[in-house]
């Protein structure tokens, strides 16, 4: 059992409605002085049933209501309700969540509620007796309880270690049951002086009977006010019916949209789930870009490598250049020097001029034919070195090209081996998710039948609860019959017994030869000697009603010895029945129709079988009392009315209403006798009944001890999460194969790209090969033209040696 939740409205601080729940692990309630902590102790005290003002901190118990302030007018109602769940079924009610409430007008008016029906305040004390748990309860700790603890004042330290040992529940118990027996006892008292003041005004009682025609005429009036006030109650009761029939309605709709929301709640659900397995697509789409990017990546670092290669290539010819510049640069500053120098023998040279003019045309004659001559030399050199510059570019191209399908050959080759590589480690990965699916569905196989069997179990289980649960309300119903069978027999065995002992009804007479030990006291009464059927029993006892205060004695010195005793002692007379002097009596037989010889009626011993005969031979019971349907004859019969109301003779009439104690006199000892033997019979039926009781509550206890309820939820939760982890593993392994099948479709093009690399490489190879043949031979030729050009670049020299001597 758990406390579920504290309403509380209108109860001291709390003016608005205020609901405090511990469904969670709740450990304290904590706030400043004054914010209302102690009322929320006080409002759980005040709902178990607290009585005492004194004990909630109030002068008078209107003042739980709340007062009011300047800004808020009073409240006219306190109430206050505490909820448990009973799970575990500690409280004695199938109900699996209890809520208890109190309730207080300002009118003064109080009521309490269990589950919003309203009930007594000993209805929830019981309901919470066995649980530990009540308005004076230690499990509720007020201020001040634990200065009284510790001093033990009134016994407070004793009265928690009851509490806590679970005795004082049997204590509330015995103080019930001595009050209980209290009250018993005096009613019993009661009931000895309501015997003593019966048999004190019997007689009274007899004048009363010319009451009792008022009593039937008030009796039928309230009959039929009680049929008119039935038929009110019956209306209410239809009205109430109706209230009830339109609130079930309106609860029943109730349930049918929490379970339409709950229906919607597991389609969005269904809905949320199939978006995450539209995300793990999504992710499996990305990685797949990813993917594509990565060899996009390595494609432009391919590329700038290729890019690096030229570069470096450029930065060489760059180096060579400046060298070239540096030269360049030497030889303008040595130029420089030369004109300075012949700046200065400008002078003297220009007298040479005109000698040496002759022989320079000579010499510039001579010069031009071997300038013609060198430039047809050089002309072909230098187409030669173009060729050949040209014939180095197209190698560098070519090797260029080769050196970047060789690193693409090399990156196809690695990017190959990673995918064959994240192939084979996914194969693996592939078949352990395969394994693992199978082995999910071998499990789910596995839970799902044992789910089916739990289920199986609790219907069953369900099952012969609800039998035994409708068999123990049988047995319930029978032992309350037996029960109340039982003590009407024995309240009727009480008090005949005490009718037969006391000899109510009979005179003095009767009672002091009873009792006298000088006469024979086991003489019988006529009255005990017979026993009649409660049919019949008024009727006879009406007739023998002169005569059932008759002693049967067997001889007459029996009966002069007692007529000499009552002489004696001036106790009145009294009659009696001689045995020995009853003569045999002939059979009688009926010629009336509808009518019963009230002899067959008669049960006796067979030695009173004379007496009885002689008694009632000639006596008729007649199922009516109307004067007009009774037989009418010579014969000396008498015909009794069955009702006893009426005794018809041959020459008298005796007749008129029936008193209420009248049937009561005759066959009391045989009744005793009867009512014993019912007694004996009733305590076994309910001893049999009590045993069927206990074991049927016994078979109940173990049936619901036997809660498959936690089973059958931990086997369906386990079959979500394999359920769950079947889903996620069929989408990771459908992830595997489209990435395997990318995969694949990847290692064919990059084979297929190696292939026409390799085949481009060795066409580049063989172009190379000849390049370079052609270039070598290049190189041969332009090797003899140098040399012819170096002899005609000498002499041109050496004529513009001697030009430039001449000139």
């Amino acid at each position: 059992m758990r406390l579920d939740k504290l309403e509380i409205k209108g109860f001291k601080s709390f003016a608005n409605d205020t609901v405090i729940n511990f469904h969670e692990e709740v450990i304290g309630i904590v706030g400043p002085n004054g914010s209302g902590k102690s009322n929320i102790v006080d409002a759980i005290r005040w709902v178990l049933g607290e009585q005492k003002s004194k004990e909630l901190r109030l002068d008078q118990m209107s003042s739980v209501i709340f007062n009011g302030t300047k800004k808020r007018k009073a409240s006219g109602i306190a109430q206050v309700s505490l909820t448990f769940e009973n799970t575990r079924n500690l409280l004695a009610t199938e109900y699996q969540k209890v809520t208890i409430s109190r309730v207080l007008y300002r009118t003064g008016e109080s009521e309490y509620r269990l589950n919003g029906v309203a009930c007594r305040l000993k209805d929830i004390t019981t309901l919470f007796m066995d649980t530990g748990i009540g308005s004076n309860s230690y499990a509720i700790i007020a201020l001040g309880m634990v200065d009284d603890i510790l001093s033990d004042k009134d016994n407070a330290r004793r009265n928690m270690f009851e509490q806590a040992a679970g005795v004082s529940k049997y204590k509330v118990r015995k103080r019930e049951t001595l009050a209980k027996l209290k009250s018993t006892t005096e009613d019993l008292d009661r009931v000895e002086d309501l015997l003593f003041e019966i048999n004190a005004n019997l007689d009274t009682l007899e004048k009363q009977a010319r009451r009792t025609r008022k009593y039937f005429e008030l009796k039928e009036q309230y009959k039929e006010l009680s049929l008119a006030l039935a038929s009110l109650k019956i209306e209410v009761f239809k009205k109430e019916q109706e209230m009830l029939r339109q609130t079930l309605e309106k609860e029943e709709d109730t349930f049918r949209r929490l379970e339409i929301d709950l229906n919607t709640k597991e389609v969005q659900l269904e809905k949320e789930r199939k978006d995450s397995v539209d995300q793990e697509r999504a992710l499996s789409e990305q990685q797949r870009t990813l993917n594509q990017l990565v060899g996009s990546i390595r494609t432009r670092e391919n590329d700038k490598k290729i890019l690096e290669q030229k570069q470096t290539f450029v930065y060489k010819n760059k180096g060579e250049l400046e060298k070239q510049i540096d030269k360049a640069k030497l030889a303008i500053e040595q130029l420089t020097e030369d004109l300075t120098f012949l700046r200065s023998n400008l002078n003297y040279e220009k007298h040479l001029e005109f000698e040496l003019e002759e022989a320079l045309d000579k010499a510039e004659q001579a010069l031009a034919e071997i300038k013609d001559d060198h430039g047809s030399l050089k002309t072909d050199v230098e187409d030669k070195l173009q060729e050949q510059q040209r014939l180095e570019k197209d190698i560098i191209q070519l090797e260029k090209q080769k050196a970047i399908n060789n690193n693409q050959i090399i990156n196809k080759n690695n990017e190959l081996e990673k995918d064959q590589s994240d192939l084979s480690s996914r194969a693996d990965e592939l078949s352990a998710v395969s394994a693992r699916l199978t082995e999910l569905a071998s499990e789910e196989a596995v839970l799902s039948s044992q789910l089916d069997a739990m289920v199986d179990k609790e219907n069953a289980k369900q099952a012969k609860l609800d039998h035994h649960n409708a068999e123990l309300e049988t047995v319930h119903k029978d032992l309350i019959k037996v029960n109340r069978t039982l003590d009407a027999n024995k309240n009727e065995y009480q008090l005949t017994k005490s009718m037969v002992e006391s000899l109510e009804g009979f005179p003095e007479s009767i009672k002091f030869l009873k009792k006298n030990a000088d006469w024979n006291k086991e003489a019988p009464l006529l009255s005990d000697l017979i026993y009649v059927e409660e049919r019949y029993r008024t009727a006879i006892e009406n007739y023998l009603e002169p005569l059932l205060n008759y002693y049967v004695v067997n001889n007459r010195d029996e009966a002069f010895k007692g007529i000499k005793l009552l002489q004696k002692n001036l106790k009145g007379k009294a009659n009696f029945f001689v045995l020995d002097q009853m003569p045999d009596q002939p059979e009688t037989s009926s010629d009336f129709p509808d009518c019963i010889p009230a002899l067959s009626m008669v049960q006796h011993d067979a030695r009173y079988t004379n007496l009885f005969s002689a008694l009632l031979s000639n006596v008729f019971i007649h199922p009516t009392s109307d004067s007009g349907i009774l037989p009418t004859g010579e014969a000396e019969i008498t015909i009794i009315s069955e009702q006893g109301d009426l005794i018809l003779g041959k020459q008298s009439i005796s007749g008129g209403s029936v008193g209420l104690f009248e049937g009561k006199k005759i066959g009391r000892k045989k009744n005793l006798e009867i009512l014993g033997e019912k007694i004996n019979q009733g305590e076994g039926e309910a001893r049999k009944l009590e045993s069927s009781v206990k074991v049927l509550k016994q078979q109940i206890e173990e049936l619901k001890a036997k809660n498959y309820s936690l089973d059958i939820q931990s086997l369906q939760l386990k079959i979500q999460n394999l359920a769950r982890e079947r889903v996620s593993l069929e989408t990771k392994l459908e992830n595997f194969q489209q990435f395997n099948a990318r995969l694949e479709t990847n290692i064919s093009n990059i084979q297929s790209q190696l292939g026409e690399l390799s085949k481009e490489t060795e066409k580049i190879g063989t172009e190379l090969k000849a390049r370079h043949q052609t270039l070598a031979a290049l190189k041969q030729k332009l090797t003899k033209a140098d040399s012819v050009y170096r002899q005609a670049s000498d002499r041109l020299s050496a004529a513009s040696a001697v030009f430039n001597d001449k000139n």
